[in-house]
């Protein structure tokens, strides 16, 4: 134990390294910020190196700070996700899913969550990174793919992929659904990270004549792009559903099957026994069907 570090200067620079503030990192660990500041200094002096860079706007790990950094956060984080293991939270659910599925589906479907739910605390993660469920303290998980997943992970499928052309109505002009093929290789597209207009444009037999084209990296930003007018999206039929209802979308037409990655509930099989996330995953589950 005699070559350990200080412990709170070790929980004060993964902080502070985390939040690169070090008002922030003391707001998370419930002490003031001079004594976040003390913890550094006694860690930098026991160690004999500087670790951070004060700087206007906050701060800068140095060359040493960020190497030790990379390996004292994943430390705390496992020892935050075995703690949790033990005792969990029974009330609350940490769900993974990405950004476009947060913000075109989980999102706006909350509301009914919410009233229907109100004791348990629901938590998103929107990320494209693969989350670690034992690491991160992911309870569920949607993500796009086609199984198995892993030995210890249950899968349930909530989405078949339907992809479909959108475009604000502005574009549909006089032509009539569904769109000629023809028609579609002529207007502008929006591609986002999956790029599957080059499937899609083989599939219906056609080559692309409108060239150029706005390259996003998200599909809620493809959508969003193709509400305002700025060209054709491909997209799963589910998160287009909303702007289609309501008008600020209409569907060209329906694709072949281009892309067979389908969208799933993931959880670990150990977390049978957690209620809520089996609430949730069952809400979820229902939600999609409906």
């Amino acid at each position: 134990m005699t070559d350990l570090p200080p412990l709170n200067g070790l929980r004060a620079f993964d902080a502070a390294g985390r939040r690169l503030s070090f008002r922030a990192a003391a707001e998370e660990l419930g002490v003031t910020q001079g004594a976040v500041a003390q913890h550094v200094r006694q860690l930098e002096a026991h160690l004999g190196l500087k670790l951070f860079d004060r700087i206007p706007q906050g701060l800068a790990l140095t060359s040493e700070g960020r190497a030790y950094h990379a390996r004292v956060a994943p430390a705390f984080a496992d020892l935050r996700a075995a703690t949790s293991m033990l005792k969990p939270d029974l009330g609350k659910v940490l769900i993974s899913v990405t950004p476009s599925f947060a913000a075109k589906w989980l999102i706006p479907n909350l509301p009914d969550f919410s009233s229907t739910h109100p004791e348990i605390d629901l938590r998103i993660l929107a990320t494209e990174k693969i989350s670690s469920f034992y690491s991160d303290g992911i309870d569920l998980a949607v993500r796009q793919g086609t199984p198995p997943f892993g030995a210890s992970l249950d899968a349930t499928l909530v989405f078949k992929q339907d992809v479909i052309a959108v475009a604000s109505p502005d574009m549909l002009g006089a032509n009539s659904l569904p769109m000629h093929r023809n028609t579609l290789a002529e207007l502008p597209k929006i591609h986002d990270s999956h790029d599957m207009w080059p499937a899609a444009l083989a599939s219906l037999n056609v080559s692309d004549t409108h060239k150029r084209g706005l390259r996003l990296s998200q599909t809620a930003l493809a959508i969003d792009a193709a509400v305002s007018g700025q060209g054709v999206a491909l997209v799963s039929r589910f998160l287009a559903q909303k702007d289609i209802t309501t008008g600020r979308l209409v569907e060209l037409m329906t694709l072949p099957d281009i892309h067979s990655q389908d969208f799933y509930l993931l959880r670990p099989r150990k977390t049978a026994q957690h209620q809520a996330a089996n609430t949730v995953a069952a809400w979820l589950q229902t939600r999609a069907q409906a």
